[in-house]
Order: C-alpha cells, then structure tokens, then sequence
C-alpha cells in the first residue's frame, strides 16, 4: 500500500487534506442519509454505498481506493439518475482528487502505511 503514495502529506497541506476529507464524507453521508426515507432503488442503493464510503474518506481509511470508487459511484448517480447534477458531480471530483493526492498525514492510512521509524 505505500506504493501508492510517495509521502503523507503533515502540516497546513495535510490540514487541508483533512479538511477536503470530512467535506467529502460529510456530502456523501448526507445524500445517504436523505435517501433513507425513500423507497428501494437504484439511487437508495448508490447513496447508502456512498453513506459507507464518505465514512472512509473521513477516516482516511484506504483512500485511494476510496476515492476511485467515490468518483465511480457519484458518475453513476449522474448518468443514470436525472435531477441535480452539482452534488454528485462535486462528489465525483472530490473523490478523485482525494484518490490521486492521497489522505496526509492525518490519517489512518498514515498510521498503517507510513515509513516506520527502527529504534536504533
């Protein structure tokens, strides 16, 4: 999993990735938590998946997996259902920025994936 990010970014930058998180996740907890109260179907389906991804991002669990599959999951939404293309179109690009740049170092995957220091 290192491999996939060349540093964790710490300081204002990772303050930021931090705050691009919980946006992220808190938009996609939302359009799962709006559509609690609809009935079954596709959009139920996909929201509820973005419920549980936006709880990732905010961890910073596994995020560039995460992030792809955001942007999958809100393009979906926005080819497949009519209605309001802003918020999943947002939801698309905050999950692919957040797929290409990585979590920082405010994160799980820091804690999991980062350089490990050896007591000498």
């Amino acid at each position: 999993m290192q491999r996939l990010f060349s540093t964790f970014a710490s300081g204002r930058p990772g303050v930021g990735l931090l705050i691009q998180r919980l946006v992220t996740g808190a938009g996609l907890l939302y359009a799962g938590i709006v559509q609690l109260g609809a009935p079954a179907g596709t959009l139920m389906i996909a929201d509820m998946a973005g419920a549980v991804l936006g709880l990732f991002i905010v961890m910073g669990l596994w995020t560039p997996m995460t992030g792809a599959l955001v942007a999958a999951v809100e393009l979906w939404i926005l080819i497949e259902i009519p209605g309001d293309i802003w918020m999943p179109l947002t939801l698309a690009v905050l999950g692919s920025t957040l797929a290409l740049i990585g979590p920082g170092a405010l994160s799980i995957d820091a804690r999991l994936f980062g350089r490990k220091h050896i007591a000498g």
